[in-house]
């Protein structure tokens, strides 16, 4: 994993309130699940709703490259997201997402794990007019 340049945050919200904020920026790997073993570990984000698995899925930071539009290219370093065989699956932008796969996560997506009704908004500290206090 990367370490990023952009402040990266997930924003947690049961309902309409926001219960955590997780900045992203600060390691360059998280693991969400209910394996309470992992808390040592300062990328651990416990989910605890019974359908999320022990491991259930991985943020990384990875290197990306890019077309910079002048015949060269850029890189820059970005969040992914990956499902570890969970059972009931991480759905990105209310879609499923396929086992083992590094999907690139944007700006206002959103993630849900398992059945459980918390939702996860990926925001950046670019990201203007969102609303959120982006205090670091």
């Amino acid at each position: 994993g990367r370490m990023p340049t952009l402040r990266w945050r997930l924003y947690e919200f049961k309902g309409d309130e926001q219960t955590a904020t997780l900045h992203l920026h600060r390691c360059s790997c998280y693991v969400f699940g209910r394996d309470r073993s992992l808390k040592k570990f300062p990328g651990f984000v416990p989910t605890d709703h019974p359908s999320c698995s022990k491991q259930h899925a991985v943020i990384q930071f990875r290197l990306k490259e890019e077309d910079d539009g002048m015949g060269g290219s850029k890189t820059s370093v970005r969040p992914y997201i990956m499902d570890l065989e969970s059972t009931n699956g991480v759905k990105l932008n209310n879609d499923r997402i396929d086992d083992m796969r590094y999907y690139e996560l944007k700006e206002k997506d959103l993630i849900r794990f398992g059945n459980s009704s918390r939702e996860y908004v990926v925001l950046h500290e670019g990201s203007l007019n969102s609303g959120f206090d982006d205090t670091p």
